[in-house]
């Protein structure tokens, strides 16, 4: 993204993430906190999939998570949510709305063979 013409005063924002880990490393507990969000609470999970890019290696981290609560059919709505948002951040970055558009046909094609039904 391209940087803004106006200087603002940085601040530093904080996101923590506990993984409790069962004696195979499985995850059993996912917990995170933020210190702008509207509860300083810490929030229990059951998957995450966090993204790093490393500009210096042209490379992304990757992690994703999940614990032995996380069902197949929330899986497949986790998935479904998180390819329908990685669109929007697309199309926020680019502006480029035939990709974006593709990509959200694929998410509405996802949903279609994953059976996950709208919410009511």
């Amino acid at each position: 993204m391209e940087e803004s013409k106006t200087e603002s005063p940085l601040k530093t924002k904080e996101i923590r993430i506990q993984v409790d880990v069962d004696g195979n490393h499985i995850p059993r507990e996912i917990r995170w906190a933020a210190d702008d969000t509207a509860s300083l609470d810490e929030t229990e999970s059951r998957a995450m999939f966090l993204s790093l890019w490393d500009s210096r290696t042209k490379d992304t981290f990757k992690l994703d998570l999940w614990t032995h609560k996380m069902t197949v059919d929330e899986m497949k709505i986790f998935f479904h949510q998180t390819l329908t948002s990685m669109a929007d951040s697309l199309e926020r970055a680019t502006k480029d709305e035939r990709i974006t558009g593709d990509m959200r046909d694929f998410c509405d094609y996802f949903a279609e063979r994953m059976d996950i039904k709208e919410k009511p």
